[in-house]
């Protein structure tokens, strides 16, 4: 089966934080006995988490959940650096956005 762009965003993010399957699984209230290998199975696209775990697992890595479907990086990217900044800095950057048009 070949991976999705959640399963592989979702690996990324994981690394990302330094993080094991089964610590994340567990933060995100997976049993401790199954967690790592419910994560496994994610992340390999054998099985598709549903949106209300995506967005346990976007909070806990401090990520937008839309990061996780984003297909192309760099639109992942905007999704995640638009997320780390403050309310002013949006605000700020929408503006910006807007005189492009």
């Amino acid at each position: 089966m070949t991976s999705s762009t959640l399963s592989i965003r979702l690996k990324q993010a994981r690394l990302r934080a330094k993080l094991s399957q089964e610590e994340l699984g567990i933060r995100i209230g997976l049993e401790p006995a199954s967690a790592s290998a419910r994560m496994n199975r994610y992340e390999l696209g054998k099985r598709t988490p549903d949106p209300e775990l995506i967005q346990r697992v976007a909070t806990e890595l401090r990520l937008p959940a839309a990061y996780f479907y984003a297909c192309q990086d760099d639109e992942a990217e905007l999704l995640e650096r638009y997320h780390a900044l403050s309310a002013e800095a949006k605000a700020e950057l929408m503006g910006l956005l807007q005189g492009l048009e």
